[in-house]
């Protein structure tokens, strides 16, 4: 394999990995890439340098926190909910894009819209579900619960991609065949007249 491939394929495993964690929390993934950026640990694709800047951790710093905060706010995680859903597919692309190196910029942005957003998508749709199951089965009560555990999701799934991507790629990958697989077979199957 040679270094270009290698380097591409570690990109897409990143960008898959993180762009996962974007479906949980849109800016945690982009404040761990940015410092992992910032850092010397993550090498961004042209045009993306602005991620690992001061301006850009300071920004993705101060979103996540405000982010944070408002999914415990009773009713303003529904609004957050609604919001969260396209920004979560626009940050997994952006993500993607960010660290596919060494390709067309036309095959970098169809990995990222597909590979990245559609996983940012994925994720955040089944983020969407649990909150809607929360707040029907609990009237919200149990919200800060699933806050918590999708907080953890995107810290724990950008921290593992970083250590282990490849390894975080396949299982993400594995569960959206799983979960894809289940939905197919659930689907309602058209009686003949």
């Amino acid at each position: 394999m040679t270094h270009s491939l290698a380097e591409t394929l570690l990109g897409i495993c990143l960008g898959i990995g993180l762009s996962a964690a974007c479906g949980f929390r849109v800016f945690v993934p982009l404040l761990v890439l940015s410092l992992a950026s910032f850092s010397g640990h993550l090498t961004l694709a042209p045009g993306f340098s602005w991620i690992g800047s001061y301006p850009a951790l300071i920004t993705f710093s101060v979103a996540t926190c405000l982010e944070i905060a408002g999914y415990y706010i009773p009713w303003v995680d529904h609004l957050l909910d609604s919001i969260a859903s396209p920004a979560a597919v626009v940050a997994g692309t952006l993500v993607t894009a960010s660290l596919v190196t060494d390709v067309s910029p036309l095959v970098r942005w169809s990995l990222a819209l597909i590979a990245g957003g559609g996983i940012a998508g994925m994720v955040q749709g089944t983020t969407v579900l649990a909150r809607g199951a929360s707040l029907v089965g609990t009237g919200g009560l149990a919200n800060p619960v699933v806050a918590t555990l999708e907080l953890g999701g995107a810290v724990m799934t950008s921290l593992l991609t970083l250590l282990a991507p490849f390894f975080v790629a396949a299982v993400i990958i594995i569960f959206l065949i799983v979960v894809g697989w289940k939905a197919w077979r659930r689907r309602p199957v058209p009686q003949p007249t």
